[in-house]
């Protein structure tokens, strides 16, 4: 897709990545409504984005994740993509991580973006993309993050089914699962505390990938052992 002119929800623009992620596009000519859940902190990030609209939701109420679609499209006029950049974290042994800790990490990371998109697909036609962030746990789970590398994976598999679903509409899928990034994000868990980590990889280095694989349709952005951001045009 062109970005330059695209009508871009980015949902989750009040944290690092978000905001990596909505500079990114705003830099490449990008229209963005900016979405998130604390009104301040929304209204902060608007200054560094004028005339950007802001819409608000909460990834523990699938409805108003349906609602900041539509408030997204109602305010730009349409809408050409919906990213997810949120989520949440925790840490801790399977046996010790608690049931109510499980719900959330599902709820906030598969039943909000699954809603988000969901909603997304009822309002964008061909050529439009729909993109999430999942990480390199999807893939490798990892011990002592057991429910969250499983609610990512199961978003990957979400994805990777409406991709197969979609492809004949002309809707681009985009997942990416990079690694380790440095957004504090581990910091902020749930529940748990994070094990010690290698230093973690630079979101605007992810964001501007990200942003080159929405511009040439990819369905996969995943990073490499040396941290190096790759995009390829067909999900694995």
């Amino acid at each position: 897709m062109d970005l330059s002119g695209a009508r871009v929800l980015v949902a989750g623009a009040t944290g690092v990545l978000g905001g990596a992620l909505t500079a990114e596009l705003a830099g490449r000519g990008a229209c963005p409504a900016l979405a998130g859940r604390d009104p301040a902190r929304l209204a902060h990030v608007a200054q560094a984005c004028p005339g950007a609209p802001t819409v608000l939701f909460d990834a523990y109420d699938p409805a108003s994740c349906a609602r900041a679609v539509h408030d997204a499209k109602a305010a730009l006029g349409g809408l050409d993509a919906v990213v997810a950049a949120f989520g949440a974290v925790a840490f801790g042994r399977a046996a010790e991580v608690g049931d109510e800790v499980a719900e959330h990490l599902y709820a906030v990371n598969v039943l909000a973006p699954a809603a988000l998109f969901r909603a997304a697909l009822t309002v964008m036609g061909p050529g439009s993309v729909i993109a999430a962030f999942t990480g390199v746990v999807a893939e490798r789970p990892q011990a002592g993050m057991a429910d969250y590398s499983a609610s990512k994976a199961a978003l990957s598999a979400w994805l990777g089914a409406v991709r197969r679903e979609v492809r004949t509409s002309g809707i681009h899928v985009l997942e990416a699962r990079p690694g380790h990034l440095d957004t504090g994000f581990a910091d902020r868990p749930v529940a748990g505390t994070a094990p010690p980590m290698p230093a973690g990889g630079d979101p605007h280095r992810v964001a501007a990938a990200l942003a080159d694989a929405m511009e040439t349709d990819a369905e996969l952005l995943f990073t490499a052992p040396d941290g190096t951001p790759v995009v390829e045009r067909r999900a694995r």
